[in-house]
């Protein structure tokens, strides 16, 4: 593993050294695995990102018609617009 060098908050590196305890763990192998975690949902986030084909309605128009139906009208549904093909 390559060291690197991470300068922290006094706060922080108690908050992370408490943590470690709790969990039994050196606080090193915390960090690691915290920082190990965050970059997994990141990418996760970034793939859905990438493959995400959108709601099937507008939102506005979906919203305005929720709008009135909670105060009571009978308001036209909104129209479903295409999916689009995933690349």
């Amino acid at each position: 593993m390559t060291p690197v060098r991470l300068n922290l908050p006094a706060d922080l590196k108690r908050r992370i050294e408490a943590m470690a305890r709790a969990a039994n763990q050196t606080p090193q192998a915390f960090m690691r695995d915290a920082l190990a975690r965050e970059v997994h949902r990141l990418e996760l986030t970034a793939h859905e990102a990438e493959e995400d084909v959108g709601s099937p309605f507008e939102l506005a128009p979906t919203f305005d018609s929720l709008t009135a139906r909670i105060s009571g009208t009978s308001p036209r549904r909104p129209r479903a617009r295409r999916a689009q093909a995933s690349k």
